[in-house]
């Protein structure tokens, strides 16, 4: 598709863009081109006007789209106009009037410390180096509240443990240096002696999580070890690995951390992003009040 592919560049080289993120834009826009060669005589995105744009956005939402999806279609159009517009391929933006419909606000989902605290404990469960490793990527999403695709793209030189922090490549590739205890230090030492021990004999990457094979650990192996997991303590619905990520910043805010502490430990751009724990915790609060208040 013509300006796509420059587009993508832009986002890759310039805005340095995860390939995620990158993947879902791309995605989203092809969407739209097909949607413009089924149903207009508009060959091109970047051809298209605010009434095949509008179109687009009807049908998504007649189609049963969620308004946070379609919201995000939104902005990869967005982005991708704005784009052509400071290149001078266009003098026109077709989103100046497009008006994204209302997401319904959601609460994030987090697990309670106990039933977390139990599964860890329950030693049977992680046998061998494969079941170490499922533990480990388990306690490390939970620990730190780094995201799967940091946890995934971990090196063995990000772990600074003698200063007791790991770095971590972020959005955008900004990097952080999140702090760990002493306990969670001797959990990582304990890790790597069974990794050195179980790939003695062969040669590996210096990545730090490994299949049984030696090669780096992939997003849809951590999303499965996760869900099958956390399934033995937990019925909420959504089992993945960013639920760690929820319960981290929740648990840390209830136990008084700043909110600034905590969107730096996230590596959030902005507060509003972190914010949204604050409301976790105040449905808490409310909940206490209603069982301990003696005329509620």
């Amino acid at each position: 598709m013509r300006y796509i592919e420059a587009f993508l560049g832009y986002l890759k080289f310039e805005r340095r863009y995860s390939e995620y993120t990158i993947r879902s834009y791309k995605i989203d826009l092809f969407q739209f081109a097909g949607f413009l060669s089924e149903d207009h005589t508009v060959g091109e995105v970047f051809k298209a006007n605010y009434p095949e744009v509008r179109s687009w956005i009807i049908s998504l939402m007649e189609s049963g789209i969620s308004p946070r999806s379609v919201n995000r279609k939104i902005s990869s159009l967005k982005s991708y106009y704005k784009f052509l517009l400071r290149q001078g391929i266009l003098k026109q933006d077709p989103m100046s009037k497009v008006v994204s419909p209302k997401n319904k606000k959601r609460l994030p989902v987090f697990i309670e410390a106990e039933p977390l605290a139990l599964l860890l404990d329950q030693i049977d469960l992680w046998e061998g180096y494969e079941g170490l490793r499922d533990r480990h990527m388990i306690e490390m999403l939970y620990f730190t509240g780094m995201r799967r695709s940091e946890l995934v793209h971990l090196k063995m030189e990000n772990f600074q443990l003698s200063g007791l922090g790991i770095k971590v490549l972020g959005k955008r590739k900004l990097e952080r240096i999140i702090p760990i205890t002493n306990e969670f230090a001797d959990q990582i030492r304990s890790y790597l002696e069974m990794r050195e021990a179980f790939f003695s004999d062969k040669g590996i990457s210096s990545d730090y999580f490994l299949t049984i094979k030696g090669n780096p650990v992939y997003p849809e192996l951590v999303y499965r070890v996760v869900k099958k997991y956390l399934s033995l303590v937990t019925t909420v619905e959504k089992k993945s690995p960013h639920i760690l990520r929820h319960t981290f910043a929740t648990q840390m805010l209830n136990k008084g951390a700043d909110i600034n502490t905590i969107k730096e430990l996230l590596g959030h751009a902005n507060l509003s992003a972190t914010q949204i724990y604050t409301h976790n915790t105040f449905e808490k609060l409310k909940e206490v009040y209603k069982q301990a208040h003696p005329r509620a």
